[in-house]
């Protein structure tokens, strides 16, 4: 449930922000309004807060969730170079088994947890953007409020090119789709009974 809760709040502070983003750019371009929310300016902001209440809560909700019953280490832990690498080079050759679907392979491993990491740091760049004067020390750890929009922006961008690859993966491997709809297997591997 949390990941749906997740995927909606994403996609309405991405649009919100682009339009927020378009009333002050920092690069030569703009979102086409098309694609954003909110209508003008003070329309974005307001979605774009609904949005950023309703992630924070779900998020904290899903990490305490997991780190507290130690799913988050069970399923996304170890990572290693060398198995992220290997899985890299059998998803390139098409080779990357996905008969467990329950299972996160070293690949999927390093990029939830790198999704994890872009959305707290695009929590703690937008905490800056939003309220400066209240977090100077997070404000300078950043690098200055300009700094911090380029961060908050880096990141938007990441989170988008992760929700691609994550959207490539369910046309790839479609039966995943029933797995994330759900949240757990429809299926479970026949167990053989003993004959003693």
């Amino acid at each position: 449930m949390t990941h749906w809760i997740n995927a909606l709040a994403v996609l309405v502070m991405v649009m919100s922000g682009w339009r927020i983003y378009n009333a002050s750019p920092i690069f030569d371009f703009f979102f086409p309004a098309g694609l954003t929310l909110g209508g003008w300016l003070g329309g974005a902001l307001q979605w774009h807060f609904a949005g950023m209440w309703l992630f924070v809560l779900n998020g904290l909700a899903y990490l305490l969730l997991n780190l507290f019953t130690g799913r988050f280490a069970q399923r996304m832990l170890p990572v290693t170079v060398r198995g992220i690498l290997r899985d890299t080079w059998l998803a390139l050759t098409a080779r990357l088994s996905h008969s467990d679907l329950s299972h996160y392979n070293q690949l999927q491993r390093a990029a939830y947890l790198f999704a994890v990491a872009d959305l707290i740091l695009l929590v703690l760049s937008g905490l800056v953007i939003w309220k400066s004067v209240q977090f100077p020390l997070l404000r300078e750890l950043l690098g200055g409020y300009d700094m911090a929009r380029r961060i908050h922006f880096y990141c938007m961008a990441a989170i988008v090119c992760f929700v691609a690859v994550h959207l490539l993966m369910v046309v790839l491997v479609p039966r995943s789709l029933l797995l994330m709809v759900l949240g757990r297997p429809t299926f479970r591997p026949a167990i053989k009974e003993s004959t003693t």
